[in-house]
């Protein structure tokens, strides 16, 4: 099994990161990190909202046997870590941290990675709510960086094509709400996209759980909606 042959820098993108990083990375790898959630829980004024009407964006929480999939990113030279500390911490409200970060290509071990993470303390935490609730923010959100539909229907593009064995219930679940909402207001979602549109939005009646998922996994966000306390990461 290989090893990651360099003394870089690696931070891990499971947001915006994915498809718009806003710096050029060296090496990119796909894969996950075991132990945590992405969750749409942290506010954002300063990319995908404004003062006094935050949009929401993705963080990650730490649930036990969960999985995030995403992409490992290179840092190359200052200016990169420099940006993202800007981009992530003094603007976005994140605090950094190290994690293990598993490639998909197996013929290379887990290595570890920077992560920006949003906690409870954090002066842009919005916390836990359901899926059509933070939709309709979502839809009703845009900032100097785009809009927030822009931020969601991205992600969610990129992951399913990335990783299309793989569910991400919470994300897929906003998703489809942001659709339904946007089709109830009947709103021009390819204005709220900007430009390297998805090639195609994912139809209402065409969303469905892959059926190679296990027959026990919840099928809608909604139904993980328990009274059960998700930690954020301890520091």
């Amino acid at each position: 099994m290989s090893e990651v042959t360099t003394t870089s820098l690696w931070v891990f993108g499971y947001g915006s990161l994915v498809w718009k990083p806003g710096f050029q990375p060296g090496q990119t790898a796909t894969g996950y990190v075991n132990g945590f959630a992405r969750r749409f829980w942290q506010g954002n004024e300063t990319h995908r909202g404004v003062p006094g009407k935050p949009g929401r964006v993705a963080t990650i929480v730490e649930e036990k046997e969960a999985v995030t999939h995403g992409v490992a990113l290179e840092l190359k030279g200052e200016e990169a870590l420099e940006y993202l500390n800007n981009r992530e911490m003094t603007l976005g409200g994140y605090i950094q941290t190290i994690t293990t970060f598993v490639p998909i290509d197996e013929t290379f071990k887990p290595f570890p990675v920077l992560v920006f993470v949003a906690t409870a303390q954090s002066r842009h935490w919005l916390g836990p709510a359901c899926a059509s609730s933070i939709a309709k923010q979502v839809v009703n959100s845009a900032g100097p960086s785009g809009h927030n539909v822009e931020y969601v229907i991205k992600l969610a593009h990129w992951l399913r094509k990335t990783f299309p064995e793989y569910w991400d219930d919470h994300l897929y679940s906003i998703e489809s709400h942001i659709l339904d909402e946007v089709k109830q207001q009947d709103l021009d979602i390819t204005s709220m996209l900007g430009t390297d549109q998805p090639e195609q939005l994912v139809p209402v009646a065409a969303r469905h759980v892959p059926t190679s998922l296990p027959a026990n996994r919840p099928t809608s966000y909604s139904s993980t909606c328990q009274q059960k306390c998700l930690k954020c990461v301890r520091l």
